[in-house]
């Protein structure tokens, strides 16, 4: 049977009581309704994870007896980012979700001309702890020991004038010409993801002038929150560590 796994802010030392936090707790009794005597595995986002048993479960406090630690790598050795303007509604949890089960190492919200969600100070703020929950709950889940970063939302040409000189770097642009990619072996790339009405000539230039390649999947328009998808896929079955990852 599959362990429930929950991620502590914590460093869990072997041999220690360890009560949940409170929604956590609450969480593990009431909806998963575990009991005393359960096994879960906890991590931290450090790379390792450890066995552990509840002790005991009075109402929303759980409290966990530690086990051993161990290092259990599932990452891939393709870092990717993901440049992903703000969609409506909301399908950004749904691309975080999916993003973070399909391994990405950084996800960076972005606003550009097109993009209809528009946010202040204080709400990317916010948003962005809310989207660390949604990647740190896809861990859980997907089984990682190590919780993708999820940034503030920013500009989008703010993004692109910061960026170093080097790496391998696309946009998706379904009338872009090129649909192949560099061969050979990667350590990291960064994709760009466009809003529901797609990027504007001037961000196409901007990208162009940032070094991205301009990359098409298929002769269909997707939906952005199926783009990122479709893409982060298509990165790892080539470069990463889907089946099938020798380059084409």
């Amino acid at each position: 049977m599959r362990l429930t796994r929950v991620w502590v802010d914590a460093e869990p030392a072997s041999g220690e009581m360890l009560e949940l936090p409170a929604e956590t707790g609450a969480h593990v009794a009431k909806v998963l309704r575990a009991r005393s005597g359960d096994g879960l595995v906890l991590f931290n986002g450090d790379g390792r994870e450890w066995s552990g048993e509840i002790a005991s479960v009075r109402g929303s406090r759980v409290t966990v007896s530690v086990g051993q630690a161990r290092i259990i790598d599932r990452e891939s050795p393709l870092a990717v980012s993901l440049l992903q303007c703000l969609p409506r509604g909301d399908r950004m949890d749904l691309i975080v979700q999916k993003a973070t089960e399909l391994g990405v190492a950084r996800i960076i919200p972005v606003l550009s001309k097109r993009s209809v969600v528009r946010v202040d100070a204080r709400q990317s703020a916010a948003k962005a702890e809310h989207w660390r929950a949604v990647a740190v709950a896809a861990c859980e889940q997907c089984g990682r020991n190590r919780v993708p970063v999820v940034e503030a939302p920013r500009a989008l040409l703010d993004h692109l004038g910061a960026l170093p000189p080097t790496g391998l770097r696309f946009v998706l642009d379904p009338e872009a010409e090129d649909r192949t990619a560099a061969g050979g072996a990667l350590s990291g790339a960064e994709i760009a993801i466009g809003p529901e009405g797609g990027f504007t000539a001037e961000e196409l230039e901007a990208f162009r002038i940032a070094d991205f390649r301009a990359l098409r999947l298929g002769p269909r328009v997707l939906r952005t929150e199926t783009a990122a998808i479709a893409a982060i896929t298509w990165l790892q079955t080539r470069y990463g560590d889907m089946a099938g990852g020798e380059p084409v």
